[in-house]
């Protein structure tokens, strides 16, 4: 099932959508410490990450202690990679705002909102890295500084940069309902983690997806054109990161894992870490029917013929 929160239009356009958004985010305010950490630890004895993400049951000669650590170092950059992004959404959804300073304030709350929400996240993210870190071997690499990525995602067209957070947002909720919600197997707090992270991304997606809205209508033929090789320019970057970020955490689960791998055994432990980190963090945003609605209303089919040829060699992986 691929879930995308859904609001009723109302007469009155999407000014009766912000208020909602602003009332349903008043009623579903959380803590970090007062109603998620709440003084818990990580229970090292069971996997972060499920097999549907991580795809280590793939590895078949992995032993179970081989495959938990795996999936716990798969974890550990599952919620690195969202902090770091969530660092450019969050400044975008600021700038967004500035649009509605002085008109509809409602639209201007919500989007204040969000962008508190996207701070939150961030600093959760931080504090569960720093938390998995002090159990798990030294080593462990952070491949790209967050607000070096921010700056360079947030050069581009803000239609590319919201089309891309649109896909984000989408796929973090078939993460958790598909994937992680139905995983006893899991490291209980690991889940609550990412259930409260989605409750807040049910939300942001509807933001989203009116502010995408809204920019594409501004837009004229040749400016969605440019906007169009903005966003195949975004995954890229995107792509990059992940094929640094894999091969790192690859080498690392290697060096510390409680045996040696042959050659065959070494390039398919980093085959399928780059294979899961690409569906993560790629594949699974573009393959949500939402997201491919949404797309395809607003490119033409030469842009989203462009688009395909530049997913093409990712999507195959």
């Amino acid at each position: 099932m691929n879930t995308v929160a859904t609001l009723p239009r109302s007469d009155s356009g999407n000014a009766a959508r912000y208020a909602q958004l602003v009332r349903s985010s008043k009623k579903a305010e959380w803590q970090i410490d007062r109603d998620l950490l709440q003084q818990r630890s990580f229970d090292f004895s069971r996997k972060f990450l499920p097999d549907g993400l991580s795809r280590i049951d793939r590895l078949t000669f992995l032993a179970a202690d081989e495959a938990r650590l795996l999936s716990q170092i798969q974890g550990r950059t599952y919620a690195y990679i969202f902090g770091l992004v969530e660092r450019f959404i969050s400044a975008k959804m600021l700038d967004q705002g500035r649009a509605h300073v002085f008109d509809d304030q409602l639209a201007l709350e919500a989007l204040v909102r969000f962008s508190n929400d996207e701070i939150k996240h961030q600093e959760l993210f931080r504090r569960i890295e720093a938390m998995m870190g002090t159990q798990l071997p030294a080593g462990y690499r952070q491949v790209a500084d967050p607000n070096e990525v921010a700056r360079a995602v947030l050069a581009a067209s803000t239609w590319s940069v919201l089309a891309l957070t649109c896909h984000i947002e989408l796929f973090v909720q078939t993460h958790y309902v598909q994937s992680i919600a139905p995983r006893e197997e899991l490291c209980p707090l690991f889940k609550d983690v990412f259930k409260f992270h989605w409750k807040d991304e049910s939300r942001h997606v509807v933001l989203d997806e009116l502010e995408w809205e809204a920019e594409h209508a501004k837009l004229s033929p040749a400016e969605r054109d440019q906007a169009v090789n903005d966003l195949i320019a975004l995954v890229a970057a995107v792509d990059a990161i992940l094929q640094a970020q894999s091969a790192s955490d690859a080498d690392y689960f290697i060096q510390n894992a409680s045996r040696p791998f042959n050659v065959d055994e070494t390039a398919q432990i980093k085959a399928c870490v780059l294979g899961a980190y690409r569906w993560q963090y790629i594949v699974s945003g573009v393959q949500h029917p939402h997201f491919g609605r949404l797309l395809t209303r607003m490119t033409t089919a030469a842009q989203m013929s462009r688009v395909q040829t530049a997913l093409a060699p990712i999507m195959s992986h």
